[in-house]
């Protein structure tokens, strides 16, 4: 029997299942599940932030994570992607599309100007779901 999947606003209580995902999804840094807890509770408490799960069977399969600020150059509000998870054994099922959706739908009810994110793995889908490359992505660890 196939379930379908609900895509939600994340709550406190989804910090547990959250954090394996995270886990997965970072190569910069090692999540430790102390600090995780204290990211986890203000992203999902932040006014300007979404924390958006995929869940199949009371089960987490995957998040994505948005910021959402004001930027000059946009006259307005900008909407940053920071992460988009989806479990191995769910990709290719339009898991992280119709996630992204979700989080293009709460920016554009912000009345954000844009949808942005960097990328180094996944340029391939983010093309596929009608994102263009716009720029070189620089950072400097402090860490």
């Amino acid at each position: 029997m196939t379930t379908h999947i609900i895509y939600r606003k994340a709550v406190e209580s989804d910090r547990q299942e959250v954090y394996p995902l995270a886990k997965s999804l970072a190569t910069s840094f090692e999540v430790n599940e102390a600090d995780f807890s204290s990211v986890f509770k203000s992203i999902v408490e932040d006014p300007n932030a979404d924390m958006l799960v995929a869940e199949k069977d009371q089960q987490l399969i995957g998040y994505v994570f948005v910021l959402h600020h004001p930027a000059f150059y946009a006259n307005g509000i900008i909407s940053w992607v920071e992460e988009l998870f989806v479990l191995e054994e769910y990709r290719g099922q339009s898991i992280g599309k119709h996630l992204m959706e979700e989080a293009e739908k709460q920016s554009k009810a912000r009345g954000a100007k844009l949808i942005a994110l960097a990328t180094r793995r996944a340029d391939q889908f983010y093309k596929a779901i009608g994102y263009s490359e716009s720029a070189t992505y620089f950072k400097k660890n402090f860490v």
